[in-house]
Parts: C-alpha cells; structure tokens; sequence
C-alpha cells in the first residue's frame, strides 16, 4: 500500500496521470456537443485536481511531524443543477458532487497516506460569464495508513484510528470557456475521529491546488414546479436524542459513553438562512474518572446548557453551527463554553437524524449521532 502511494505522489508520476486524465476526459466534449436538448437540464461533468500543502502543527506535541510537502490529487463527479428546487436559485445554482481523494500529511514515516471520499457543495461567491468563484464545504470519511501505536509507532500524537471523518473547506476560482474550466483552489483539509479513539489532536492540511473540469454529459429536468421543504412560516419545536462515545487517554482502551437529549425550538426565515435555540442535557460518562481520589456519582457528570445556532438550509438537508453555554457543569469549570457544527437531514414524516461534532474551541469532544422528531413541521 505505502509502495503505491509513494509512486503516485512522486510529482513526476503524478504529472504523467494528470495529463493522461486531461486527454481522456477531453473526448467527452465532442458527445456533449452533439446533444441539443432544451434548458432546464442537468449538466454533469468530471474534475481533476493536484493539490500541495504542509502538515500545520496546532499544538506544541505536534512539532516534530512536518517533514516534507504533503501532496494530494482528487477526482471529482459534479453536478450544475437544472434550478428545478427552489434552493438551487436561492444559492446561485451551486455545484455539488461527490470526491474521491488521496495524498500524504506530510511524515510518511509516521502519518503515512490517506484515501477518503466526500460530499461537496460549492457556493458562488461572484459569478460572471467566464469567471467563478465559490465557497467549498464538504464532509466524508478517510483511511490512514498508519495511526498511533505505543510500541510501533509512538511518535503519532495526531490520530489514533485508521478510519476518521473528513472535511475540507476553502475557496475555488474557476475560469470557463467552451464546457471546459481550470481552476486555483485554497482549502484547509481535515480529518479526525472526534474523540473516539485517542490521541486525536487531529490531522489540518492547508492546501494550494490547481485542477481541470470538463462538463460530459446532461440530462433533462422537469420544470413543471419547484420543490421546497421550507417549512411554515413559524417556529418549530421538536426533540433530538443523542449518542456517542470516546476515550480520554492512551493508558486504556476504556470507551465511555456519552447520551444527551435536546430540546429544540427553529424557524428558517428564508430559503437559506434560519436560526435554532435549544436547551441540551447531557450525560458524559467519561466524567467520571475526571476526579480519581473522590467518588463521582451522576448527578456531578450531569452537564446542562443552552445552545444557540445558525442554519444553512439546502432542502432537506441542514449545516448548522453555533454555540452554547454550560448552565451546569461541575466538573469542567474551565469550559464554560462549547460549539456545535455539523448537519441534519430532515426526512418527509418529521424524523431528523442528527451528525453534529461538539467542541471545545478547536479542542473536540465528541461526535453526536442522534435521531429527532419535529412535532409541528410539515409533513
């Protein structure tokens, strides 16, 4: 495995692909330019990109990592949609797809390679007729080769899984001609596993790319009507239950549990902006070796907070982000604060499930996964 990666990432192999890739997906413009179908349609299209960043040691135990250039390249499947949902105006037809990604952090000695895969959307920024430039939120999952191990490998204070969740967020200039672009990209790569397994200080990547797209095939879309989720015009209230796990150190492979239940009241004022305010009572077991010389019982594990968050609406599947304050929190004093970010999809009989990271400023906590009921939302 770490054979193949070293050869596909030696710049001069990568540049024999990249090329190859150009050549090929270049024959698909001759059938796209055959077909005359009549707007609105979906246009679908293939991206290639060669990304080169450096491995950005956030904390001190980390200093040692950064050995070299991390380099990575992405193949992407991208959809311009028809405008046949409302959300789709109301961004500015924003580009989504899905992405397949594989590159190096930095320390192939100790961090090894990472392949993964993610969902993207791109938001448009400024849009002209030759120019664009968009806002790229993503999320998927990844592989790394290689993870902390106290005997094998002890120098890696950055993750301790092989399988992580992975985000990358940047911005992305594009400049079009014929069903043809090449674009300049600067995104921050992410990826980690939200306390499940320590350590997991986490892997961030800023990345400089440069890529090549071509628009290959359409397909017609019905206009008839345009479809929205946006609920009534009034405040919501539901209920959110909550699970997750984690670890607190390397010592022992003890994993805690961690349940929670939101209480929750949005409104979503337009086709892309809402807010949520909630109140969340949490039970974090890991709580209880927080003090080893005294006994801990549930009620001192028992956190209490009030949360207020931001809400990016694309249909039925929300991004959200925001903040809370402890109410009762007897055993972390020094974090009376905690942020949320995450998503939700919201299916047609009122269920939502719920994928939310809960962090300490830059410090994780753990992954939520959650299931939700809306009790006065459409159906």
């Amino acid at each position: 495995m770490n054979f193949i990666f070293n050869r596909l990432f030696n710049l001069k192999y990568f540049a024999f692909l990249f090329c190859h890739f150009i050549l090929l997906v270049s024959y698909a413009q001759q059938e796209l330019n055959s077909k005359s179908l009549a707007f609105p349609e979906d246009v679908w299209g293939i991206e290639g990109r060669f990304k080169s960043g450096f491995l950005l040691a956030h904390r001190g135990i980390m200093a040692h990592l950064p050995k070299h250039a991390a380099l990575a390249g992405e193949i992407s499947l991208y959809r311009k949609p028809s405008g046949n949902k409302k959300w789709h105006s109301s961004y500015r037809f924003p580009q989504h797809g899905v992405t397949i990604i594989a590159g190096s952090a930095g320390n192939n000695v100790v961090l090894g390679h990472f392949v993964g895969a993610y969902g993207f959307l791109e938001l448009p920024l400024i849009k002209a007729k030759h120019f664009q430039l968009d806002w790229k939120l993503s999320l998927g999952l990844s592989y790394a080769t290689k993870k902390y191990d106290a005997i094998s490998n002890p120098k890696n204070a950055a993750i301790g899984s092989n399988i992580n969740v992975l985000g990358c967020f940047g911005a992305k200039a594009s400049y079009f001609f014929q069903h043809q672009k090449i674009c300049l990209g600067l995104d921050m790569t992410h990826y980690s596993n939200g306390s499940f397994k320590v350590p997991n200080l986490g892997i961030n990547i800023p990345f400089l790319s440069i890529g090549y797209g071509q628009d290959i095939f359409r397909v017609k879309k019905d206009s008839s009507f345009l479809s929205s989720s946006l609920p009534d015009k009034k405040w919501n209230f539901g209920i959110t239950a909550i699970y997750s796990a984690k670890q607190i150190n390397t010592i022992t492979d003890n994993r805690y549990s961690v349940f929670a239940l939101d209480l929750f009241t949005r409104k979503l004022f337009t086709q892309k902006a809402g807010i949520e305010l909630a109140v969340n009572l949490m039970s974090n077991q890991s709580l209880k070796d927080n003090d080893v010389q005294n006994e801990i019982s549930q009620s001192d594990i028992f956190q209490a907070g009030i949360y207020a968050g931001y809400i990016l609406p694309f249909d039925r599947l929300h991004f959200v982000f925001g903040l809370g304050v402890y109410l009762k929190n007897k055993l972390m004093p020094n974090d009376p604060i905690y942020n949320r970010i995450g998503l939700r999809y919201l299916f047609r009989n009122r269920i939502q499930a719920h994928f939310v990271l809960k962090a300490h400023y830059a410090r994780a906590d753990y992954f939520e996964l959650g299931i939700g009921y809306v009790f006065n939302g459409k159906k």
